[in-house]
């Protein structure tokens, strides 16, 4: 104990002790937000949901070919779009089994209504979102001004190239 006290009397050190706890304490912040909570992960929790648009415009920023890497990437494209979705707008029911993707949510919140998850999930600006494997989905858009997301998927050769 009297060698921690040591260490917090210089002042460089204790801002620095000080900045980590604060990292570390942003960081699983972070890790955590936006997730299932444990105790309502269900395998099949909910098996639809919205099948059409509404309120929703989604726009490719850009797209790159990934034939070049070999034979087992031809015909996919890595691509980023940008979804805005409006005040009750919806992004339809789909599946990320083959397609991942990652979901920066930049402006407004929006809920997603999970496959295997019983309670809705409430994402806010600045979350991140991994979609991939057994996971099917969709968002509605809760709130009252419009909710950016940030796209970046792999897109299957089978899949259109602005299919959601």
């Amino acid at each position: 104990m009297l060698s921690t006290l040591t260490v917090c009397r210089s002042p460089l050190k204790a801002a620095l002790a000080l900045g980590l706890l604060a990292s570390a304490t942003a960081i699983s912040s972070v890790a955590f937000a936006g997730e299932c909570p444990a105790d309502q992960v269900q395998a099949g929790a909910l098996a639809d949901g919205e099948t059409m648009p509404v309120g929703v415009t989604d726009d490719v920023l850009s797209s790159i070919d990934l034939s070049f890497k070999g034979d087992a990437w031809k015909d996919n494209m890595l691509r980023l779009r940008k979804l805005v979705v409006q005040p009750a707008g919806v992004v339809p029911w789909h599946e990320h089994n083959a397609r991942p993707a990652n979901i920066l949510i930049l402006e407004g919140s929006i809920t997603e209504y999970r496959s295997n998850c019983k309670v809705p999930i409430e994402h806010k600006a600045g979350d991140v979102v991994a979609e991939f494997g057994d996971l099917a989905h969709w968002w509605k858009n809760n709130g009252t001004v419009p909710a950016v997301l940030y796209s970046a998927d792999i897109l299957p050769p089978a899949a259109d190239e602005h299919q959601m």
